[in-house]
């Protein structure tokens, strides 16, 4: 079987969890941030996980991690 090639956008944009969930950054957090409160952007610095139903189609682009 040959060898996969992975995404490399996508490598950058997700890591795996030790329990098998995908993680990434959430957005909203570069710009225009006066209209925020503190909690929402505080809420925007963290990690946010994949949802379930998108999960396989990230897999095949991050086939090694």
């Amino acid at each position: 079987m040959p060898k996969l090639k992975t995404n490399k956008s996508a490598a950058k944009r997700f890591r795996v969890t030790g329990g098998g969930k995908i993680k990434h950054k959430k957005k909203g957090l570069r710009h225009c941030l006066a209209h925020r409160s503190k909690d929402a952007k505080r809420n925007l610095g963290q990690m946010g996980y994949i949802h379930p139903s998108d999960e396989r189609n990230v897999r095949e682009l991050i086939p090694y991690k």
